[in-house]
């Protein structure tokens, strides 16, 4: 039996208006947004990955990008890590790559000041000319979390404050 070691949550409302800054919608149409955020769940009792879900529709012709902000956090054990990827089809059939290659959440970055808001980046790489299209609520990712471990003679004291950089400052 699999052992639970995280839980998925919202962010909260504010810290989700703040990331969906990029799109032009009023305020009623970001908290329905909002509301409408599914969190990730896996698709079957084999699956090793939980699926993200957008939302917002995503449309992206070949070489196009997009910041989606999920509005999902993760709460996890110390010694674990979430590793985010593209859903293997949308892999398989548009290229669609994650710009930064592999996501990884750490542990520590749920307790960041942007509440461990997780943001998930990423082009259609097709070469076939495909564009990709995602309905809002449909799924475009996934997550998968494993262990890990730390050298014998690992001293660090150092506390994460922020995402993308904050680890080397």
């Amino acid at each position: 039996m699999s052992r639970r070691i995280a839980r998925f949550e919202k962010v909260s409302p504010d810290q989700f208006r703040e990331g969906f800054a990029d799109f032009t919608v009023d305020e009623d149409e970001t908290a329905a947004v909002y509301d409408s955020i599914r969190l990730p769940r896996r698709a079957t009792k084999g699956s090793a990955g939980y699926d993200f879900f957008t939302p917002v529709e995503i449309r992206l012709a070949p070489g196009e990008s997009m910041k989606v902000p999920t509005g999902i956090r993760c709460r996890m054990e110390e010694d674990w890590v979430l590793q985010i990827f593209p859903r293997s089809g949308l892999g398989f059939k548009y290229r669609l790559q994650l710009n930064n290659t592999v996501g990884i959440i750490d542990a520590d970055y749920y307790a960041s000041d942007n509440e461990g808001h997780i943001f998930i980046k990423i082009t259609n790489d097709s070469r076939e000319g495909k564009t990709l299209s995602v309905p809002v609520g449909g799924a475009f990712a996934q997550g998968i979390f494993l262990q890990y471990g730390i050298t014998e003679d690992d001293d660090v004291e150092e506390i994460r404050n922020g995402g993308f950089g904050s680890t080397s400052r």
